[in-house]
């Protein structure tokens, strides 16, 4: 099983909306505002634009987005 690692905020926005179906729906400063239609209805996560998320930032991001570690791990 892939392990979650730090990445930058613009890989996890480019690995949310590129492969995992997410598009941007605002920017407020530092922070990018994404969301997805599903079946269940609008789900949507912020991902803020630093160097580095850490890890238990990334998990919030995931939570927030209904993906699991395992299916963002598949990307990196």
């Amino acid at each position: 099983m892939p392990q979650l690692r730090k990445v930058s905020g613009q890989e996890a926005v480019k690995i949310l909306c590129n492969k995992l179906g997410f598009s941007i729906s605002g920017r407020t400063g530092s922070h990018v505002r994404l969301s997805k239609e599903t079946t269940e209805g609008k789900v949507g996560t912020v991902v803020p634009i630093h160097d580095q998320i850490k890890i238990g930032t990334l998990k919030s991001i995931l939570k927030l987005a209904n993906i699991s570690e395992e299916e963002f791990s598949k990307h990196l």
